[in-house]
């Protein structure tokens, strides 16, 4: 696999996010050592999900997540088709209706992240 430099740059700052919000939660609730944490990641969040995990496991060391399970649940991505008026699945942000071809779509989901759920001691 081959890393673009933007992109590691890109699930670095992403990682360190991910980081903050763990530490955050340890200090807030008190625990010690988080052993697995869960992503929730859409399909169309433009995230690659093998460099962030490197990413993670790079800036976790020396942190209380260092270690810690990555779990990523990937999100399907979705729009609204204007000229269908209906709601359909994307699996990028510039494909066609994949039911009438038009390109009048809105994405109106996919492009989150977040942390779903951490696994403590």
């Amino acid at each position: 696999m081959t890393i673009r430099k933007e992109q590691a740059m890109h699930e670095m700052s992403l990682a360190e996010g991910v980081l903050q919000l763990i530490d955050e939660a340890g200090k807030r609730e008190g625990f010690q050592r988080v052993t697995g944490v869960w992503l929730e990641i859409g399909k169309l969040a433009a995230v690659e999900t093998e460099a962030l995990r490197f990413c993670f496991d790079a800036v976790t060391r020396g942190s209380i997540a260092e270690g810690a399970r990555l779990e990523i649940l990937a999100l399907p991505g979705q729009g609204w088709c204007m000229e269908c008026a209906e709601t359909v699945p994307m699996n990028e942000s510039l494909d066609a209706c994949p039911r009438c071809g038009g390109y009048q779509l809105q994405v109106t989901g996919g492009t989150e992240m977040r942390v779903k759920e951490l696994e403590v001691e």
